[in-house]
C-alpha cells in the first residue's frame, strides 16, 4: 500500500465536481488506495418548502440524485480498477464530510472548490473551506471552475 489507503471524495453529482473526482481517482490508482465516495443530502435546505409539497417525494428525489452521483464516481473508478466504498448520508455537508473522514479513518479528503473570494464567499459560504478548517484529516482542494 502507498501513503494513502482510504481517500474520501465528496460529490454533489455536478459536472464541475468531476474534476475533483478524477483527481482523487488518479491518487487512488497511484497509491493503490480505496475511494470512499460520499454524497450528503442536505434535507434542512428544503425545510422552507410549502406544506403541500410531499416530503417523501422530495426525499426520494434527493436520494435518487445522490445514488446517481455515487454511480458516476463508482463507474469512473471501476474503469481504472480502483475499489470504491460508497455512502449516502443526510445532514450538514461540511459536518458530515468531516465526520465521515474521521469515522472511516480516511487518509485524505479530495474535494472541489469554486475558488470564490470576497463577498461571494462571505454570502455563499464554502463547504470546502469549512472542511479545511475543521477536519483533522488532510484536505486537498481541487479548483473546479474555470481558472
Amino acid at each position: 500500500m502507498g501513503r494513502y489507503e482510504r481517500i474520501l471524495v465528496p460529490t454533489d453529482g455536478s459536472e464541475e465536481t468531476r474534476r475533483a473526482v478524477e483527481h482523487a481517482i488518479d491518487l487512488a490508482e497511484e497509491h493503490d488506495a480505496t475511494i470512499h465516495a460520499l454524497y450528503v443530502v442536505n434535507s434542512a435546505s428544503f425545510s422552507s418548502l410549502p406544506m403541500e409539497s410531499s416530503w417523501e417525494s422530495v426525499a426520494s428525489m434527493m436520494n435518487r440524485e445522490g445514488e446517481a452521483a455515487l454511480d458516476d464516481v463508482e463507474g469512473i473508478a471501476q474503469e481504472r480498477g480502483v475499489p470504491v466504498e460508497r455512502a449516502l448520508v443526510d445532514g450538514n455537508p461540511s459536518r458530515e464530510i468531516v465526520r465521515y473522514a474521521e469515522d472511516e479513518d480516511c487518509d485524505l479528503v479530495v474535494m472541489g472548490t469554486h475558488g470564490r473570494g470576497g463577498i461571494d464567499r462571505l454570502l455563499l459560504g464554502s463547504v470546502a473551506e469549512k472542511v479545511v478548517r475543521s477536519s483533522s484529516v488532510p484536505v486537498l482542494t481541487v479548483r473546479v471552475d474555470e481558472v
